[in-house]
């Protein structure tokens, strides 16, 4: 358990340094890319609720993907973190300018005085985020374990799909028990179907 910890930290700060290596320019063409391999995707073009997530600094850029969500009239869906509870509230948001705060992890999320909750069994599609994957969908987060937890609450019919750079794609990530995979990986490249 220790030593499969440890490696993911090793990932983890790995994983961290070869991002923030990336020159800028060289990181909005490889995002660009990827936002639109997503809006080519059947599986989110056909879905009308759409959890996505506010980018942390080591994660594909969303709030592009999230404006163009909400042009094609979809329901976006962000969560809100409750660090004492270990919880994920899913909220609303119809406007990025003026319906979120800065959450506890540093990331902007939704103003719960401004946004409604929404059920998780009202997910048609979830956008995870990670810092590492393979293409098994085995995938390394912030260490959290917030999405470890959220996973297995959404309905199984709900598709998880993960953003991802190709270089974050790696021969295996190691896993515990109550790590989660994801269905499907989008890269500047191509999209994993999990094995």
């Amino acid at each position: 358990m220790e030593e499969i910890q440890e490696k993911k930290r090793e990932i983890r700060n790995e994983m961290i340094k070869f991002l923030s290596s990336i020159p800028e320019k060289k990181r909005e063409q490889m995002t660009k890319a990827i936002e639109d391999r997503l809006f080519e995707f059947a599986n989110f073009l056909e879905a009308n609720i759409s959890l996505l997530y506010m980018n942390g600094k080591y994660e594909v850029a969303t709030r592009e993907i999230i404006n163009r969500t909400l042009k094609y009239n979809k329901i976006v869906v962000l969560p809100a973190f409750d660090m004492e509870k270990r919880k994920v509230r899913l909220m609303k948001v119809d406007n990025l300018d003026t319906n979120l705060i800065m959450g506890p992890k540093g990331v902007l999320e939704p103003d719960e005085n401004k946004c409604k909750k929404v059920p998780i069994e009202c997910i048609d599609i979830a956008i995870i985020p990670g810092i590492a994957f393979d293409e098994k969908g085995a995938r390394i987060g912030t260490g959290t374990g917030f999405y470890d937890r959220l996973i297995p609450d959404l309905p199984i019919t709900t598709r998880k799909v993960s953003l991802a750079f190709e270089s974050q794609i790696l021969p295996q990530v190691p896993m515990e028990s109550h790590d989660k995979h994801v269905d499907i990986i989008i890269t500047e490249k191509r999209i994993i179907y999990k094995i």
